[in-house]
């Protein structure tokens, strides 16, 4: 037996049979192999033996003869289980009545198949039973029935509890090829043959195609047993069937038939069955290929809405204004995708395809709504959800309570869209899938004077962060670059059409592939800033009792309301949030601040090329943070430390008084652990309380978080009172210690303010009693139903003399009375048995029914109390907003001194504390003796090397050396070491002597900007540009290989130009690193650059080349470039005929010419001519731009002429 749906058996044919009589033996033919049964048969032929079947008026003709006694499926499809027989007028004409549509010629389908089929209804019932169970058992038979009655508790109210096995078997039942009800006798079993009851066919289901139908018969009850005789006749020989080894051929394709049938939604396209969705057009009926389209919404044409049932007006109502967002859409314990997004669920993650009224549909249970959404995120989608407002139950309250009969869009229980979830703005903790922030910005770009300037509001909707930025930036946009590089934006909002081409090449080179990009319409949805005036005053975000509430705002929105920029630019981010369902949650919050990514004032600036050139959050190998600068420095232990931290790494210090003290503050640290190892074991698993508490003012929060969001600041409270006493009102750290808010107070109400276990375990609220009064009666009058209930059962223990009877619940059938067989006593006839088991029968009568229902309604109502009691809980948690927020800020800022502490004891020895020159008038200076890169860990094999610059010492070194000699290394850890000291971090060095540096500028490697349309040249020169016109004295350049994307020549002038510029007119310290040997005959007498090279070792023999990676006074002899193809496996060949060109080429042009004329005493380097051309020119015709040269530039340029 095959155990088909809700207990129905399906015979599964045999092979062969134990038994079969000799009659039959002789009577019929041969018997047939199972591959021959299963094989295609001739159209002509038909069958011998004929089950008996039903005919168009639902009458069962009779069987003709014994031989017929076989199981009789009620099928009109050609399917037919008997053996072939040539056709006579005593054949059924009902066996030739078939779909002849639906039937290939030559082809007659022989397996068993059945047609007896309860329609499956999705449709959401009028009477509110929403979490009905959506399949509904198939079968016609009474056994399906008493196995359905006897069922075991079952909860669930959708298809999903199905098995892969009973899916298929329900799947096949739909199929007009479907198995009948057919049982096959097995001699084993014992126990008489089953009845099977069969349903009568509707009239006008099949019809005779060829011939007549026969007269009436005699008709068969459905309760008739089935014949005991052996099946065995029906698996004979057929002579004209393929042989076993031929392949059979699939059915034919399934075709719509002429009963009316309609085919399934999971099996046609949505575009098939509405046709607005095969010419998309949106809102304003604009196609796809229209400049204007709004991929965002979609249009439905009125009369097509009018014909889609209850349940689909209200999902299309939603989904037309979201067309490209994934909507889920809740029904009962699960959120279904319908249509569209059902095929994307499908295809992308292989989730079930099946049906709902008329669409297709994929569905997810509830509890796993997180990890769906996490997925479909991932993959660059926004989510919609859509949430149930009201249960069943609750709907039918709401229904009885109308005065008025209610509309029929009430029909349906209301849904409405909860929020929107894209990957710039997620707020739930169970879906951020990092620690650091993720931004969601609106930028709006225009051009003043000439130059580009921009406004910028951007959010991190996790912490409810907001920043504003005014920009007024240079031709190369490096202030907006640097903000890209710095922030590395999740979802864009850009005004349509008004966004410069360069603005956008920065943007996507800056910003990841999964990226949202929103172009807004101007005004209507880009809001203009006098229109964003309008609506944050207008909503009342801040303090609706005022009229004129501009008072109320926080300091930096006041600041930037005559910002026409910025504020039309946060016009666009609160429009945004407001269609995420979210802006009210966040912009309530009022954390408002300023952000400036070139602070040259306060910070080390750090532009958005050198952090991709330094690696200082990613690396370039693949991306990803490994071995960069900030993973070796992040030992931070809470998240909202971590992302301090960044900031922290992003903008380091230029004072040398904050910095000082900031390392006063790690010596501290590291000199007594107490501080560190108390609020390291103390807060170690501290939650992400800088977004729990943004989650509770959103009211948001579940009660388990609101749990944890407690026990976090009592731990922080309890942590700071012990570190109290450690260095109080001395340094950084006892200014940190002694500015923590009072958090004893704020927590004092909540110390017994509701059952937290309780909380913990079942998710919600108890209050202590008294406390809420609406709570306490909402919960007496369930306890009072609860007491009416025992009452009843005593009763009916008593009336029943038995003590073991109870209450059970059965799914959705709460407290039925369970009364078990063996209990005498008789049931009153009032009672109705709604289940039974073998043992027990479960009854159902009016005055119990009535308490069911007033405890449903009971436990409905306190739900919705419970609902209000979490909203004020929440709310008077956020009263407190401004003290959470300060402790937060307190625990990270001394997270982030902890972590440097931390990566200062693990940098490895040696190792010191910079030495910061404070004289703001000294000439800039760098020194690092013995110095190694942080973030390689190989400190017993890498070979450290002395930095100098400035001081005493030339400000610009000029580095020359062999390919993969170490250059570069040395260029990157000069900068990183920098970046290390004025963060506050002890440096991988022996001693360390420097005055604070304002800017690093670099330009290393080699590499084009397809998107940007620019050469590998274009971009070397685009980088200098940016270095010659924003660097000063105090500033660190480093330069590799400059000109080298272009040809010799130009390469080595422009170098030389370059070079001579910045060492002689703006005296930032920095390193050359090149390949044009001759600039260091070119500069051998300025005072201001000095020669230096990585040495090597070579054997020009064998052409080897040993490098020994240390820095050391001169000049390379040369580059050996032919050395390193040598040991790249070029071929000899080759590489001999590239040395002679090589030595061709060097003696010869005007690279040659140059060398030699430098060493003449009276020849003058082209640099040193040109300046002293430019002082002795008519200043008559000098431009206005022309501002003079400094005195330092006339003291460099009178040395370096004394020196020749």
């Amino acid at each position: 037996m095959v155990r088909g749906i809700e207990g129905n058996e399906m015979a599964t044919p045999r092979t062969s049979l134990k038994k079969a009589t000799s009659s039959q033996s002789s009577k019929g033919p041969k018997q047939q192999s199972i591959a021959g049964f299963f094989a295609k048969r001739p159209a002509g032929q038909s069958n011998a033996t004929t089950p008996a079947k039903r005919d168009i008026t639902g009458v069962v003709k009779p069987p003709r003869s014994s031989a017929d006694l076989t199981p009789a499926p009620s099928s009109g499809i050609a399917a037919s289980s008997s053996p072939p027989a040539a056709p006579g007028p005593s054949q059924s004409s009902l066996g030739d009545g078939r779909n002849k549509e639906n039937e290939t010629p030559g082809t007659s389908f022989s397996s068993p198949s059945r047609k007896v089929k309860k329609q499956v209804n999705y449709a959401e019932s009028d009477d509110g039973e929403d979490e009905e169970e959506v399949l509904k058992p198939f079968s016609g038979n009474g056994r399906a029935n008493k196995r359905r009655r006897i069922s075991v508790k079952d909860e669930s109210d959708d298809e999903y509890g199905f098995d892969e096995a009973t899916q298929a078997a329900m799947e096949q039942e739909e199929d007009a090829e479907a198995i009948d009800d057919f049982v096959v006798a097995d001699d084993d079993e014992e126990q008489p043959p089953k009845k099977a009851k069969r349903r009568p066919t509707p009239s006008g289901s099949r019809k005779s195609s060829s011939k007549p139908a026969s007269p009436p018969a005699l008709t068969v009850e459905e309760s008739e047993e089935i014949p005991t005789v052996s099946t065995a006749q029906q698996w004979n020989f057929d002579p004209d069937a393929p042989p076993p080894t031929e392949r059979r051929k699939p059915p034919p394709k399934k075709q719509p038939v002429a009963d009316g049938k309609k085919a399934k939604a999971h099996h046609t396209d949505p575009a098939d069955r509405h046709p607005w969705l095969a010419h998309i057009q949106d809102a304003d009926r604009h196609p796809p290929d229209h400049p204007d389209y709004d991929p965002r919404t979609l249009y439905i044409p009125p009369m097509a809405i009018s014909k889609l049932s209850d349940f689909e007006k209200q999902y299309w109502d939603i989904k037309k204004n979201f067309w490209n967002t994934i909507v889920f859409f809740k029904k009962g314990k699960f959120y279904e995708l319908y249509e569209n997004d059902a095929t994307v669920g499908h295809q992308l993650f292989d989730l079930k395809l099946t049906d709902r009224v008329n669409m297709r549909m994929v569905g997810v249970p509830e509890a796993s709504l997180d990890h769906w959404a996490n997925q479909f995120v991932a993959k660059g989608y926004k989510i919609a959800r859509v949430d149930q407002m009201e249960s069943a139950l609750a709907k039918d309250m709401r229904e009885r309570s109308d005065a008025v009969k209610s509309d029929k869009k009430d029909k349906v229980i209301r849904r409405e869209l909860a929020s929107v979830l894209t990957s710039g703005t997620l707020t739930d903790g169970g879906m951020l899938q990092d620690d650091m922030a993720t931004y969601c910005a609106a930028i709006k770009e225009t051009e003043k004077d000439g130059r580009p300037c921009f406004g910028i509001a951007f959010v991190d909707a996790a912490t409810a962060q907001f920043h504003l930025a005014n920009i007024v930036d240079d031709a190369d946009m490096t202030r907006f670059e640097t903000f890209v590089a710095q922030t590395r934006p999740g979802e864009l909002l850009l005004e349509k059409g008004a966004i410069s081409a360069k603005a956008l090449r920065i943007l996507k080179n800056n910003t990841g592939p999964t990226t949202i990009w929103n172009y807004l319409k101007s005004d209507k949805e880009f809001l203009t800033a006098d229109k964003t005036r309008m609506k944050i005053d207008g909503e009342g975000y801040f303090d609706k009792s005022v009229e004129d509430s501009v008072d109320t705002w926080p300091p930096a929105l006041r600041e930037a309301r005559d910002k026409e920029l910025t504020f039309s630019a946060l016009g666009a981010l609160i429009w945004y949030l407001s269609m995420l369902k979210i802006e009210r949650e966040l912009v309530t919050c009022g954390n408002f601040n300023w952000y400036d990514p070139i602070r040259k004032a306060s910070s080390l600036v750090l532009d958005g090329q050198s952090l991709i050139n330094l690696e200082i959050f990613a690396n370039t190998f693949d991306g990803s943070t490994e071995g960069t600068l900030f993973t070796m420095l992040n030992r931070c232990i809470s998240p909202f430390g971590k992302r301090m931290l960044r900031q922290w790494v992003c903008h380091p210090l230029a004072d040398a008084r904050r910095i000082n003290q900031r390392l006063d503050a790690v010596d501290a640290l590291n000199a007594d652990s107490t501080v560190m190892d108390r609020f390291t074991a103390s807060l170690s698993r501290l939650p992400d309380l800088e977004r729990l508490i943004s989650r509770v003012h959103a009211g948001r929060c579940r009660p388990q978080d609101f749990v944890k969001v407690l026990e976090g600041f009592e731990q922080i409270e309890y942590t700071m009172s012990l570190l109290s006493s450690f260095g109080a009102g001395e340094g950084v750290l006892g200014q940190l210690i002694t500015s923590m808010p009072d958090l004893a107070g704020a927590l004092e109400e909540w110390k017994d303010a509701f059952d937290r276990p309780k909380a913990k375990e079942e998710g919600f609220f108890i209050p202590q009693p008294g406390v809420e009064e609406e709570f306490d009666a909402s919960q007496e009058r369930i306890d009072d139903v609860e007491k009416e209930l025992q009452k009843l059962l005593n009763k009916a223990r008593k009336d029943l003399g038995s003590s073991t009877i109870k209450f059970t619940d059965n799914g959705k059938e709460i407290y039925q009375l369970e009364v078990p067989l063996k209990v005498k006593g008789t049931i009153p006839k009032g009672w109705k048995q709604v289940s039974a088991t073998k043992a027990v029968k479960r009854w159902y009568f009016p005055e119990l029914e009535g308490l069911v229902q007033d405890l449903k309604e009971a436990q409905e109502s306190h739900a919705q109390v419970v609902k209000a009691l979490n909203g004020r809980f929440y709310a008077r948690f956020d009263e407190h907003y401004t003290t959470w927020l300060a402790a937060v800020k307190v625990v990270a800022q001394l997270d982030c001194l902890i972590s440097l502490a931390k990566a200062s004891s693990a940098i490895g020895s040696p190792s010191c504390r910079p030495e910061f020159i404070e004289d703001d008038d000294a000439p800039s200076v760098l020194q690092f003796v013995e110095l190694r890169h942080p973030c390689i860990e190989t400190t017993t094999s890498f070979i450290p090397n002395d930095i100098a610059l400035g001081g005493d010492e030339a400000t610009m070194t000029l580095l020359t050396g062999a390919n993969a000699a170490g250059k570069s290394t040395v260029l990157r850890m000069t900068c990183i070491a920098v970046i290390l000291a004025q963060v506050g971090c002890y440096v991988p060095c022996e001693y360390a002597r420097m005055t604070p540096v304002d800017r690093i500028m670099s330009r290393l490697g080699a590499h084009d900007n397809i998107f940007a349309g620019q050469s590998t040249f274009m971009v070397e020169l685009s980088e200098t540009k940016k270095i010659l016109s924003e660097a000063t004295p105090r500033s660190l350049v480093i330069l590799d290989e400059l000109g080298r994307g272009t040809s010799s020549y130009d390469g080595v002038a422009v170098a030389q130009a370059v070079l001579h510029h910045i060492a002689t007119h703006v005296g930032s310290l920095g390193y050359f690193a090149t390949h044009y040997h001759s600039l260091a005959s070119e500069f051998a007498s300025h005072p201001q650059i000095t020669p230096k090279r990585m040495a090597v070792r070579v054997e020009h023999d064998v052409r080897d080349v040993t490098f020994l990676y240390k820095l050391e006074e001169g000049v390379a002899e040369g580059s050996y470039g032919m050395h390193c193809a040598a040991m790249c496996g070029i071929p000899e060949k080759v590489i001999r005929a590239a040395e002679q060109a090589a030595m061709s080429w060097e003696h010869t042009g005007r690279i040659k010419e140059s060398v030699e004329k430098a060493q003449q005493s009276e020849w003058l380097p082209l640099g040193m001519l040109s300046d002293i051309a430019w002082m002795v020119k008519d200043r008559n015709d000098a431009d206005e731009e022309d501002l003079g040269v400094s005195e330092k530039s006339l003291e460099i340029l009178r040395k370096a002429i004394a020196a020749l």
